[in-house]
C-alpha cells in the first residue's frame, strides 16, 4: 500500500509547484504555506521506500503510512480546486461576465471572497495534518533512499512460456493415459469421467491442463476438445454459453437456460468430448449437479471432464476419479526452470553467484510461478544485487502471514519502479481470469495520470509481462476476413490469481475509486 504513495506524493508535489497554483496562492498571501507544503513533500519522498518496507512489520509505521495517504489525498483535492479556480479566472479575463453577473457571483457561493476564505482554511488544515505527520516521521528515523532505476527489458513473445515448461511431462503422460484408457464409467453422469487436478496457487494446474488439452493424441481421440475458464463465479448459464462458443465457434444468442440447453444438445450431439473446466472454486454440490446434468445429458461414450482447482472440497464434489494432486518441482527441476529463465550472461562460470542463485531458488519451495517471477527479477538486476535479494526479510515466512502473499512475488513487486507498481496495482479493477486489453490498460494509466505517454505505457506493459506480473499474452493481429475486410484483434493478457491477490493487496481502497472511475468512463 505504501509503495503507491510514491507516485501519489510525486504528483501532489508537482501540483504544489504548478505555475497557476503558485501565482494564485501568492496573490492570496498563502505562498508561505505553499512553500512549507512543498518542503514537507520533498522530505517525505526521500523516505517512502524505507517506510513502505517497515510498514509490513511495524504496526505504528503502518498506521502512519495510512494517515499519510489520507492527508496526501486531501491535499491533492485542494490543489485541484486551486488549479480549477486559477483556470476559471484566466478564462474570465478572456471572456468577462456582465456587471450583473459579477454582482450576483459576489453574493453567492461563487464569490471570490467566499472561495478565498474557505480555501485558505482548507490548505492550512491540510498543512497542519502533514506537519504532524512529518514530526512523527522524524521520530521513526527512516532511511533516505533514491529509487533504483530499472533496466530496459526486451519485448516479450507469446510462445516463450510454452518453451520454458519444466517438470510436467511425466504428469502429463499420467493424465493422458487416464483419458485415453477411459471407456465406460459405472453409469454415473452418463459415462462421463471427471478428473480433478488439485494443487496450491501458482503450482501449475492450468499449465498441466493446457499440456493435456494440446496433446495431439488427445486432439485425435476426442471429437471435441473444449476449454472453459470458470474462476470464482460459478454461473451455469455463462459456463454453458462458453462451451457452446468454443465448440461451435459462434456466440450463443440465448440467455434463457432452457434455450441454452437445447443449443448445447445440438452442439455436443452425442460426440465424445473432453471438457476442461479451469480454476473452479464452487463448493456448492447442487450447483455442480445442475451444471453437470446439462453437460452430460448428450455426451458421447468415453467423454471426459478435467477440473482444475485449489480446493480438495471441489475435487470431492466433482470427481468420479481420485484427484490428481499436482506436485511441487523437485530441486533439480526448480534449478532447471530458474536456469532457463535467468542465465545466459556468463553466470555459469561464477561459483559464488551460482551458490547465491541456488539458495534463492530453494526459498521458492518448488513453486513454479515463484521461481519464474524471481528469475525474471534477478535477470533484471546486476549480479552484485543478487545478494540483497537473498538476504531480504521477505523470506522469513513461507507465506507472508499477514497478507497470504508468496514471498517471491512480494519481493519481485518491491523491485518494480514506483511507476510500474501503480500501473500494476490498477489491474486489480479487472475480475480474476478476465482478459485485459493492452490499449485499454495503457489509456487507463494515462487517464489516471500514472504515466505521461503511450510510449511509456508500452514500456511498462512489456516490463510487467516480462517479469510475469501479466501472462498469457496474445499479440495484436490484423486479419483479412472472407469478405476482404481487415479485422483488428487487440493485444490481450491475463493475470495469475496470485498476482491478482497481490494487486488487490497493494491497491487497497484506491481500487474502489479506480473501479468507479472506469465505470464513469464507460458510460
Amino acid at each position: 500500500m505504501g509503495s503507491l504513495l510514491i507516485p501519489l506524493v510525486s504528483s501532489v508535489a508537482a501540483k504544489v509547484g504548478d505555475t497557476l497554483v503558485r501565482e494564485l496562492l501568492r496573490a492570496w498571501g498563502l505562498d508561505k504555506a505553499r512553500r512549507k507544503l512543498e518542503r514537507h513533500l520533498a522530505a517525505i519522498q526521500c523516505i517512502l521506500l524505507d517506510a513502505d518496507a517497515k510498514s509490513r512489520t511495524n504496526p505504528a509505521v503502518c498506521r502512519w503510512v495510512k494517515d499519510l495517504k489520507t492527508a496526501v489525498y486531501h491535499a491533492d483535492g485542494i490543489l485541484d480546486d486551486f488549479r480549477y479556480e486559477a483556470l476559471r479566472r484566466r478564462a474570465a479575463q478572456i471572456r468577462p461576465h456582465s456587471t450583473a453577473r459579477k454582482v450576483l457571483n459576489y453574493y453567492t457561493f461563487n464569490s471570490p471572497v467566499v472561495f478565498h476564505v474557505s480555501m485558505g482554511k482548507r490548505i492550512k488544515d491540510s498543512l497542519e495534518m502533514i506537519d504532524e505527520l512529518v514530526v512523527e516521521m522524524n521520530n521513526f528515523h527512516f532511511l533516505q533512499h533514491a529509487e533504483v532505476p530499472t533496466l530496459v527489458h526486451p519485448q516479450t513473445h507469446s510462445h516463450v512460456d510454452e518453451l520454458k515448461i519444466v517438470g510436467r511431462q511425466d504428469e502429463k503422460e499420467q493424465v493422458v493415459k487416464i483419458l485415453l484408457g477411459h471407456a465406460h464409467n459405472d453409469g454415473n453422469n452418463n459415462n462421463v469421467m471427471v478428473l480433478p487436478i488439485v494443487g496450491m496457487g501458482g503450482i501449475g494446474k492450468t499449465t498441466l491442463a493446457q499440456l493435456v488439452h494440446n496433446d495431439q493424441r488427445v486432439m485425435h481421440h476426442f471429437e471435441l476438445v473444449i476449454w472453459v475458464c470458470v474462476s470464482d463465479k460459478f454461473i451455469i448459464e455463462e459456463i454453458i454459453r462458453s462451451i457452446i462458443q468454443v465448440a461451435s465457434k459462434e456466440k450463443s444468442k440465448f440467455t434463457n437456460i432452457e434455450a441454452l440447453r437445447k443449443e448445447l444438445t445440438e452442439v455436443l450431439g452425442n460426440k465424445r468430448y473432453l471438457l476442461v473446466l479451469d480454476d473452479v472454486w464452487n463448493e456448492d454440490r447442487q450447483k455442480w449437479d445442475d451444471m453437470i446434468s446439462l453437460v452430460c445429458s448428450h455426451a458421447g461414450s468415453g467423454s471426459a471432464i478435467i477440473v482444475t482447482s485449489r480446493s480438495n472440497q471441489v475435487a470431492s464434489i466433482t470427481g468420479t476419479l481420485p484427484p490428481h494432486h499436482i506436485s511441487l518441482l523437485d530441486e533439480d527441476q526448480s534449478w532447471e526452470l530458474f536456469h532457463r529463465n535467468t542465465f545466459g550472461r556468463g553466470v555459469e562460470k561464477q561459483e559464488e553467484l551460482i551458490l547465491v542463485a541456488k539458495n534463492i531458488v530453494n526459498k521458492c519451495k518448488g513453486l513454479p510461478l515463484a521461481i519464474k517471477t524471481i528469475a525474471a527479477l534477478l535477470h533484471s538486476k546486476h549480479h552484485s544485487q543478487w545478494f540483497s535479494v537473498l538476504d531480504s526479510d521477505v523470506w522469513k515466512d513461507d507465506i507472508l502471514t499477514t497478507t497470504g502473499i508468496v514471498p517471491a512475488l512480494q519481493l519481485s513487486y518491491d523491485h518494480l519502479s514506483s511507476e510500474e507498481k501503480i500501473c500494476f496495482s490498477l489491474c486489480a479493477i479487472f475480475p480474476k481470469d478476465s482478459l485485459m486489453d493492452k490499449d485499454m490498460l495503457i489509456h487507463l494509466w494515462m487517464a489516471n495520470e500514472f504515466i505521461a505517454s503511450e510510449t511509456r505505457g508500452q514500456q511498462i506493459f512489456d516490463v510487467l509481462v516480462w517479469r510475469c506480473f501479466l501472462q498469457d499474452l496474445n499479440i495484436q493481429k490484423t486479419l483479412l476476413s472472407s469478405f476482404d475486410e481487415f479485422i483488428h484483434r487487440p493485444t490481450t493478457c491475463k493475470m495469475h490469481d496470485l498476482m491478482h491477490d497481490l494487486a488487490d493487496l497493494v491497491s487497497g481502497k484506491a481500487c474502489i475509486a479506480w473501479q468507479v472511475y472506469v465505470l464513469v468512463m464507460m458510460i
